[in-house]
């Protein structure tokens, strides 16, 4: 896994652990919640697929975000 690159919808690589922001108000499947834009998700975990991302959130578990619709804070 060392050798993917993971990048946001900027170009600019994610680490593991790093923070990222919602860039556009995001409907959440399997729930009626919505992320709204400008949201922020700190200490992210990098996926096997370079272009998704997991998160921790309070109200939705196992969150998992494609890299396009993130930037990194």
């Amino acid at each position: 896994m060392s050798d993917l690159v993971v990048r946001d919808s900027n170009g600019a690589q994610l680490n593991e652990g790093d923070s990222v922001q919602v860039i556009k108000d995001l409907k959440v499947k399997g729930s009626s919640t919505t992320l709204k834009r400008g949201t922020v998700f700190k200490n992210i975990h990098l996926t096997d697929d370079a272009e998704e991302i997991e998160c921790r959130s309070a109200q939705i578990k196992g969150l998992v975000l494609k890299t396009c619709f993130v930037k990194k804070v």
